[in-house]
């Protein structure tokens, strides 16, 4: 059998379609709540004695998260009431990034 030959004009030739890509698969994602922190004078002086509470309890020097934790509030109160007893003079460093009671 004689098989038929076709010709294309130039103008007929397409480009070839762009395959259709699969939707991307959205992963789950977790929303955290942020806190928001009230800056004012007795929020600052309430996280300060929940800060200094937590230290006491301890009895030792903590991390701003292990202070966060103990006190059930969170690192960024934590560091309100960290900044007011360092001002106070109650707080002093200590080694690896923690915090003592003066």
């Amino acid at each position: 059998m004689a098989e038929k030959k076709t010709t294309k004009k130039a103008t007929e030739v397409k480009a070839p379609a762009a395959k259709k890509e699969a939707p991307a698969k959205k992963a789950a994602t977790v929303k955290a709540a942020k806190a928001t922190v009230v800056v004012n004078a007795e929020n600052a002086g309430f996280k300060a004695g929940d800060v200094y509470q937590a230290l006491a309890a301890a009895q030792k020097a903590l991390t701003v998260k292990e202070i966060a934790k103990a006190a059930k509030i969170s690192e960024e109160e934590t560091l309100l009431g960290l900044g007011w007893l360092f001002k106070e003079g109650k707080l002093q460093n200590a080694e690896n990034n923690k915090v003592a009671l003066a």
